[in-house]
């Protein structure tokens, strides 16, 4: 399956993006879906992730009650609404899902198989 990721851009800290990863060839319905970001001189780092019916949804401590993930399994893409941006969130973003069973997800990136390229989101102060 191959991923792609968009939606990103520069916004003053306090505004809303929303990112969408679209995946070619396959829909979403078979994978948990996995969003991450990398900022420069950092590791990669988890952000949010949904199972695969959509049923739950986790998230990393610094983006919770700001950031939103859903799906959609009649449609293609998944979301990550991001609300209250601050120029720490400013980072490459990326997602990534992995085939497994309903109630799988993980924060580590070593758990999914396919990854999209990353669209650029920064956050100005």
């Amino acid at each position: 399956v191959q991923l792609q990721a968009f939606g990103g851009g520069l916004v003053q800290a306090g505004a809303s993006l929303r990112l969408s990863c679209a995946a070619t060839g396959r829909t979403f319905s078979s994978y948990t879906v996995g969003w991450f970001r990398q900022a420069t001189g950092k590791e990669r780092e988890f952000v949010a992730a949904i199972t695969r019916s959509g049923g739950s949804e986790y998230y990393a401590d610094s983006v919770k009650g700001r950031f939103i993930i859903s799906r959609d399994n009649a449609k293609n893409p998944v979301y990550l609404q991001m609300n209250s941006l601050k120029p720490e969130d400013t980072a490459v973003y990326y997602c990534a899902v992995t085939p497994n069973s309903d109630s799988y997800w993980t924060a580590r990136k070593e758990g999914y198989d396919f990854w999209g390229q990353g669209t650029q989101v920064t956050v100005s102060s």
